[in-house]
């Protein structure tokens, strides 16, 4: 790498990070798990406790990475894309930047009309410290964690986030979040934004892998993509995944922002850790199931991706990969009747818990 592109990511870590006597003394690197067979692994950072890769066989014993990506830690920092990161303090948008609380109007940094995945500087564009760290043997896993402070990003209150990804046999990867308030209550909704594409992250289009969703009903969205608040049946509308469908034959009949394609909150049904979503990759074989406990999943279908240089040179495009995240409902702390998103300091903690299993 230039020279000149080592001080520029050098500046950007300082200067995102100068808050805090130990700030200087947090790097960033990367973590690699893999199973005894070597035959599935993955690889993190503590930018953004963003998943890198994850590379599992096909039905021929192939191996390949089914996530999008880059190859290096200078483009994870350098660019805005939050492929693999976890997006909070609240992931999806809030309309107006604002809420009420207890009775107070809290505003949130923004830009435009809406805050997206936590602001400018959301959990995405910070490092994570490395609490533990095991590489290998039967279920490998590393734990990450970040404290936020009160006011970041205009969310009030101290905030200790952990996020740990475990490998378990076969091939499962757990991804599981939780979050304390330390001395204000505040909204607190975590998400994995990873890339999926299970021909493989270069492998093109997602048009003809299958994919079902769990939910017979979706939250529908305004022009600016907030929630109306009604949360409405799939059936009789190209929303219904119910049954595996070929994301092609549905891509032009639904929109997101004025662009073709999936963009939207579903309302998953039942309750607890269960099956939210199944991919499946007629051509390679791989099929993901994802379980997860939180109300919502957000689909989208990467309609805004375009000539995006990633991993080996690979040019991403439109629908070069599909995002399944696993979330609260979108704008929630405005609309009374969607599950809340408050934490209180002495209550529950948040928890969310995530399971994708590959099959070939």
């Amino acid at each position: 790498m230039a020279k000149a592109a080592l001080l520029h990511v050098a500046l950007l870590l300082c200067l995102a990070f100068a808050r805090g006597a130990d700030a200087a003394r947090k790097t960033v690197g990367v973590y690699e798990l893999k199973n005894k067979k070597g035959d599935f692994s993955i690889k993190v950072t503590n930018w953004g406790a963003t998943l890198m890769s994850v590379i599992v066989p096909d039905s021929k014993g192939n191996l390949a990475d089914v996530v999008l990506g880059y190859d290096t830690l200078a483009e994870y920092v350098d660019v805005s894309s939050a492929f693999g990161t976890v997006v909070g303090r609240v992931a999806n948008r809030i309309a107006n930047g604002s809420f009420v609380l207890d009775g107070k109007t809290i505003h949130l940094n923004k830009e435009g009309t809406t805050v997206l995945h936590g602001g400018h500087r959301g959990f995405n564009r910070v490092i994570w410290t490395v609490k533990e760290y095991v590489p290998g043997g039967d279920s490998p896993y590393i734990t990450l964690y970040y404290h936020s402070f009160d006011g970041e990003q205009g969310f009030p209150g101290d905030l200790d986030v952990y996020v740990t990804y475990q490998l378990s046999s076969p091939y499962q990867l757990s991804a599981r979040m939780n979050a304390t308030a330390l001395n204000k209550a505040t909204p607190v909704n975590l998400a994995n934004h990873a890339y999926w594409n299970l021909g493989g992250h270069g492998s093109g289009d997602v048009l003809g892998q299958l994919l079902q969703v769990f939910a017979s009903r979706y939250t529908p969205v305004d022009r600016s993509m907030i929630p109306t608040g009604e949360v409405a049946p799939v059936s009789g509308t190209p929303y219904d995944l119910r049954a595996p469908t070929p994301l092609g034959s549905r891509i032009k009949l639904v929109s997101g922002a004025g662009m073709a394609g999936f963009d939207i909150n579903y309302a998953v049904d039942g309750f607890g850790l269960r099956p939210v979503a199944r991919l499946r990759d007629p051509a390679s074989g791989r099929a993901m199931e994802l379980w997860a406990d939180q109300p919502g999943v957000q689909l989208y279908t990467s309609n805004w991706l375009s000539n995006v240089k990633g991993k080996g040179g690979v040019v991403y495009g439109q629908y070069g990969a599909v995002c399944l995240e696993t979330q609260g409902f979108p704008d929630a702390v405005n609309h009374p009747n969607f599950p809340s998103q408050i934490v209180r300091p002495g209550g529950a903690a948040y928890r969310h818990d995530m399971l994708f299993k590959f099959s070939f």
